[in-house]
């Protein structure tokens, strides 16, 4: 068992002033994997104390020093490679296969593609006598998730870096060892002291406090709605910067001349993946109703095909959902779908045969499913996926656009140019054509109540970066 119970400021391990401490579960098994420290208001005083100290110093370091800073982080992010699968794959439940291709190297892709990105960002720009200058906004606060437990720590902390912002960290308690890895990380990097501070802790004793510092100039968060909105309601108190990143209920647009296995196998993929856990996760498949008995059928061998179990095991497409609390409300999303006359294609209430341990969760579809339902509108955050139809394109674009979400969406079909033109029409901060995938130097980001601002590469960056002009500077 983990017993990882110390505090990370001002380049040292320290006792929390609380003295006490939190279990950390493994989902695939129920059990107690490991503790850390129970934060407290002082805590955070200390680490914003900290970082509070080195800000200038921070801010005026060369942008060689502060790439060469980042390439350091990513080469020994390199060397923990083993321990950082390891650790995901025990406290996220992900299959450990997963835990390398996607946990892992998305958190290496933000450290390498920041120290690239710093070049092509113009931190100082002559208008004829006068100068406009980008810095650093100050000491950041940030929030992660526990469904990336490195990908969206990762993000937020190489864009800080590469701004020359020093950082207040709080990770998930849920999934916290992977930070405390990166910690250790950075310790081994050389990042100097003050500049990366990590306090372990739940959100009401670490989080409001952190959020509500009047020494933290910017918020930066990952998470859920409810919180997101929490954070700025603390923020706004001294109109701190606020960048958020929150829920989605994505489209995903079938145009009526795809591959049509094709096409329901990457439905499928795209609301199982994590098991569901991801708030880009496509959960609701728009089909036209020429194809749909045909689509229908593709699913339903799709996901009698997705491999749920035990993460340890190679060969397995999901594994369980993070806690007892989210297997309950995924549960209860399952049900509400049963009860509000959707057909239930397969998967459904309770646990998978075998896996009576662990919170585990069946892989489940709906069928004649209306956008005004309950699993159409809200977001489930399991793997749980739904298939409307639709009579023509312009019906497809006015469900997809439905939603108080606008995340991500996703487009399939052959025709290149209504592909595109469907794309444009989509409200969502990323649309994907045909499986395109995206690269670490597009910006990721929301419309309506998916959140504020943008991250990854340049666009995360500027993010802590405050604009300053001085007239008469070439005087």
């Amino acid at each position: 068992m983990r017993q990882d119970i110390k505090q990370f400021i001002n380049g040292e391990w320290v006792s929390s002033h609380s003295g006490k401490t939190l279990d950390v579960i493994n989902p695939a098994t129920e059990e107690v994997m490991g503790q850390i420290a129970a934060g407290n208001k002082q805590d955070v005083d200390d680490a914003v104390v900290a970082a509070k100290k080195v800000y200038v110093k921070f801010r005026n370091t060369s942008l060689e020093e502060r790439k060469a800073l980042l390439e350091r982080i990513a080469d020994e992010y390199e060397n923990r490679k083993e321990d950082l699968i390891d650790v995901m794959t025990d406290e996220l439940g992900s299959p450990i296969e997963k835990s390398e291709s996607v946990h892992y190297q998305m958190g290496l892709n933000h450290f390498r593609e920041a120290s690239k990105a710093i070049d092509s960002i113009q931190f100082e720009e002559r208008r004829g006598d006068d100068l406009v200058v980008k810095e650093a906004i100050g000491v950041a606060g940030l929030v992660t998730p526990w469904n990336f437990p490195t990908n969206q720590t990762s993000l937020k902390l190489a864009g800080a870096f590469a701004a020359g912002s020093p950082v207040v960290l709080k990770p998930s308690e849920e999934t916290p060892f992977a930070a405390i890895i990166l910690a250790e990380i950075f310790e081994k990097a050389g990042v100097p002291k003050g500049v990366f501070n990590l306090v372990n802790g739940d959100g009401q004793s670490v989080g409001d406090p952190l959020s509500s510092h009047p020494d933290v100039r910017m918020m930066s968060f990952t998470g859920s709605g409810p919180t997101g909105r929490k954070i700025m309601e603390n923020s706004a108190k001294d109109f701190k910067k606020v960048s958020l990143e929150l829920g989605g209920k994505s489209p995903l647009v079938v145009l009526d001349d795809v591959d049509i296995e094709k096409a329901a196998k990457g439905a499928v993929a795209k609301f199982v993946q994590n098991t569901g856990q991801v708030c880009t996760a496509a959960t609701r498949t728009l089909v036209p109703e020429s194809i749909k008995d045909e689509f229908i059928a593709a699913a339903k061998k799709a996901i009698e095909n997705v491999k749920v179990g035990n993460p340890r095991e190679e060969g397995q497409d999901t594994g369980p959902v993070v806690s007892k609390k989210q297997f309950d409300t995924v549960q209860s999303y399952i049900q509400k779908g049963i009860d509000e006359g959707a057909t239930l294609l397969h998967g459904g209430v309770g646990k998978p045969e075998g896996l009576e341990k662990g919170y585990f969760v069946k892989p489940t579809l709906f069928t004649d499913v209306t956008n005004d339902m309950t699993i159409a509108q809200e977001e489930i955050f399991g793997p749980v996926g739904t298939i409307i139809t639709y009579k023509d394109l312009d019906e497809a674009i006015e469900i997809a656009n439905d939603t108080i979400y606008g995340l991500a969406a996703y487009v399939y079909g052959n025709d290149k140019d209504k592909v595109r033109e469907v794309s444009k029409l989509l409200e969502a901060g990323t649309v994907e054509i045909n499986d395109a995938g995206r690269q670490p130097n597009l910006p990721f980001g929301g419309y309506k109540q998916s959140g504020i601002g943008r991250e990854w590469g340049d666009y995360g960056i500027e993010e802590f970066l405050e604009v300053k002009a001085i007239p008469g500077y070439y005087k």
